[in-house]
């Protein structure tokens, strides 16, 4: 499975698709093999996963981050942005990759460079959208570690940007 001791119960984080809940484990048998599977329930989107257990750490999978790896995280939305000048299509494909990574800090780095206060209205609708994304995934997570519900750890991360 994974280097980290994930059980059932536990929340985890698969890459494509952010935080989930581990329900536990199920046999199948698939072209006369017995295979293990990881049942893992995304309630937000209504969606279950299997995934074979031998192939869960090269997926990804992966515990939720420590609490030191999320202030890790929150400390990049306070960083100051580069001016970019790359093509937005580039750009967008590596939002992309980021956000598909699951990694806090990836994340971090696109809500950071993607934020714009709510004033400002210069933003297209697949910007938003990018943002919109990391935003889910990286507020999911950070409920789970910081113990506080979606508004809360919204706000919070909005807050730390604009004062950035």
């Amino acid at each position: 499975m994974t280097k980290q001791k994930i059980k059932q119960g536990d929340y985890v984080v698969y890459p494509a698709h952010g935080v989930g809940q581990l329900m536990g484990t199920e046999q199948h048998n698939i072209s006369g093999m017995e295979v293990e599977l990881l049942v893992i329930s995304f309630e937000k989107d209504r969606m279950v996963l299997r995934l074979p257990k031998s192939k869960a750490y090269a997926a990804g999978l992966r515990a939720i981050s420590s609490k030191k790896n999320m202030d890790g995280a929150l400390d990049i939305l306070k960083t100051k942005i580069r001016t970019r000048r790359t093509m937005w299509s580039r750009r967008a494909q590596e939002y992309e990759t980021k956000i598909n990574s699951g990694d806090p800090i990836s994340l971090a780095e696109v809500l950071r460079e993607l934020f714009r206060s709510q004033s400002d209205s210069d933003q297209s609708y697949s910007e938003r959208q990018i943002y919109q994304a990391a935003l889910e995934r990286f507020t999911r997570e950070m409920c789970l570690v910081e113990k506080i519900d979606e508004a809360d750890a919204t706000r919070q991360i909005e807050d730390i940007m604009s004062a950035a």
